[in-house]
């Protein structure tokens, strides 16, 4: 019996190391790494997204090159920036007949699958299967879109269904060719509403405060004061903190519109019923401190802030719930040692830093965004890099984990020397960052950024100013250095590194030189 135990284990260990490598890359919405405990313990406990980091590798440094939802999509499957692939902003159509990633992983042998959040307004292409989300797709009993063309409705709370569709995949797959299967959750894309067992667990919490909560705008730039995307002023209490109406009712400083209060009724009758009692009564304790507290100023925004971190954590907590799902199914099928398997969002997320939420700025926190990666045989356990890299990145290096070649088209680099440890960084000393979308959402203002291992210059050409921040000396972005005296000769030398990769990436937009 012994035997035949060992022979099993070496035909196992033979089919894996002879078989290309399977591939799973997952891609949350609006992850910050901070919300990760690889990364940061002190606001929530991520065992499962950890584990991809204990048994693989943490980038300490990875960025995105447009800080917005529809453009990173399309930036993974094409290698390039926003303006070589034509997906500027979230109103951009994606044009599904360009050659992809898919096509080219299909082309190495690969069977390829794409589940949840798509958002680029085209159906997918290139893919074996796919089953995605229309728009950012619901919390709820949300819609999907099959290969059919037809629009269902999978009953339960989002992250579950997903994770139910990429396993069912996972078991129907050809089990003769490797996979690759792109798992693109929507959370904890706002408005953040979590299950009900995670929000009864951190509705019960109390986080910790960034440094820079009750910053304000004095001495800042126009792109700075023109935002909206303040946790005080501009964080909805209906829609984005689930507050009853009835209690701002007497409150007219409160008060919400008639939008907002649409959008609230109709988010609460997608709970289902059975369970939707037990949310209404967590939320009416909001609600119970704003009739009774009436607070306002920065005692406003601590309790806005506590709530939203509870609901956006929470969210979290079952993308963690998911990740373990799919690292079980994996070890149950013998497929672990034989998978390489990419976590990561697809940009960055303010956690109240600076007063706000969301994302689009090129400051680190939004234009940087987690990234984990495990590979069995491949990958040294425990291992972390700085090296500055960048989502231009994820396509070559997803290609060279398949044993496949980049097309010239691709823009950026294959990290597979960094992940199996053969070089520390790459021959790139400044990633490049390009900004568009200018709407009243968020309204933050276009811009071009270039970022090294120490400095940062932003270029808002709209208000045509400029910012450069000392990123050793002043991680929280909080001191322009532009107008100093004693940088100048640094700003020059900048303008003119950005003015070298607008041109190595053949950037035109916005069109002629920049000042």
């Amino acid at each position: 019996m012994r035997i035949v135990l060992l022979f099993a284990l070496l035909f196992r260990l033979y089919e894996a190391g002879a078989q290309s490598p399977n591939i799973i890359y997952i891609m949350s919405d609006d992850h910050d790494h901070d919300a990760i405990s690889a990364y940061n313990n002190k606001l929530i406990q991520t065992p499962n997204i950890d584990r991809i980091a204990k048994e693989g590798m943490r980038f300490n440094k990875a960025f995105v090159g447009n800080s917005i939802c529809a453009p990173a999509r399309a930036t993974l499957l094409t290698g390039q920036h926003s303006h070589k692939n034509g997906v500027r902003d979230n109103r951009s159509r994606f044009d599904s007949s360009l050659q992809t990633l898919p096509v080219w992983l299909g082309q190495a042998g690969y069977q390829t699958a794409l589940i949840g959040k798509w958002h680029l307004h085209s159906l997918p292409a290139g893919f074996d299967y796919w089953r995605i989300l229309p728009g950012m797709g619901q919390y709820f009993d949300t819609r999907m879109i099959t290969m059919k063309g037809d629009t269902i409705t999978e009953k339960g709370y989002a992250t579950d269904v997903l994770t139910d569709d990429a396993l069912q995949w996972l078991d129907s797959r050809d089990k003769q060719k490797p996979f690759a299967l792109f798992f693109h959750h929507k959370a904890p894309h706002r408005y953040f509403f979590p299950a009900l067992k995670y929000l009864e667990q951190f509705s019960r919490q109390t986080f910790p405060e960034p440094s820079t909560l009750y910053v304000d705008s004095t001495g800042k730039g126009t792109a700075w004061r023109t935002q909206t995307m303040r946790i005080l002023e501009d964080m909805q209490l209906c829609s984005d903190l689930k507050i009853d109406p009835a209690y701002l009712k007497d409150i007219p400083e409160l008060a919400p519109g008639e939008e907002e209060i649409s959008y609230y009724k109709a988010i609460m009758r997608r709970i289902p019923a059975d369970q939707r009692a037990r949310y209404e009564t967590i939320f009416a304790e909001r609600g119970k401190v704003l009739r009774d507290k009436k607070p306002a100023g920065k005692e406003l925004l601590r309790y806005k802030y506590q709530w939203y971190m509870q609901d956006y954590l929470a969210c979290v907590a079952s993308i963690d719930e998911s990740v373990g799902r799919v690292l079980d199914y994996l070890d149950k099928n013998g497929l672990a040692a034989n998978t390489a398997i990419v976590y990561t969002s697809d940009q960055g997320f303010y956690l109240g830093e600076n007063g706000w939420f969301d994302k689009r700025f090129a400051y680190d926190i939004s234009m940087g965004t987690p990234l984990l990666v495990k590979w069995p045989g491949h990958i040294k356990p425990g291992t972390v890099t700085n090296a500055l890299v960048q989502n231009i990145d994820f396509a070559p290096t997803i290609l060279g984990i398949a044993g496949a070649k980049a097309p010239s088209s691709v823009q950026g680099l294959n990290l597979l020397p960094i992940l199996e440890g053969k070089r520390g960084d790459l021959s790139r000393p400044y990633l490049y960052y390009h900004y568009y979308e200018f709407v009243k959402d968020h309204t933050v203002l276009p811009h071009v950024a270039i970022r090294s291992s120490k400095y940062k210059l932003i270029y808002f050409y709209t208000a045509k100013e400029w910012e450069l921040y000392d990123l050793e000396k002043d991680p929280n972005e909080q001191k322009n250095l532009a107008g100093d005296k004693s940088h100048q000769a640094l700003l020059k030398e900048l303008k003119d590194e950005m003015k070298k990769l607008r041109r190595q990436y053949d950037d035109r937009d916005p069109a002629g030189e920049l000042p």
